[in-house]
């Protein structure tokens, strides 16, 4: 299972261990990602998303219907509604 969430496609990136000693190793920095429901009363539907904390923060900001059509007005994520919204 990836490890990319599913809104702002966060994913893994890489850095190093540094010791005391300044000895560098690789090592991966992973975002800190949540399996979460939300409701979209919009659409009066359940959704669960794997989506990371910042973007959790956000959709408790702006909603989540909002969040996703700003993020498909700037042309990261597709969304298609069976409702027509």
């Amino acid at each position: 299972m990836p490890k990319v969430c599913d809104l702002t496609g966060k994913k893994p990136i890489t850095g190093n261990h540094v010791s005391h000693s300044n000895r560098k190793t690789k090592r991966r920095f992973f975002p800190n990602l949540q399996t979460k429901k939300f409701f979209m009363p919009e659409t009066g539907e359940w959704v669960t998303l794997k989506v990371s904390a910042s973007a959790i923060r956000t959709i408790s900001k702006m909603g989540l219907f909002a969040y996703i059509k700003k993020l498909e007005k700037k042309g990261e994520i597709m969304f298609h509604s069976e409702a027509g919204l």
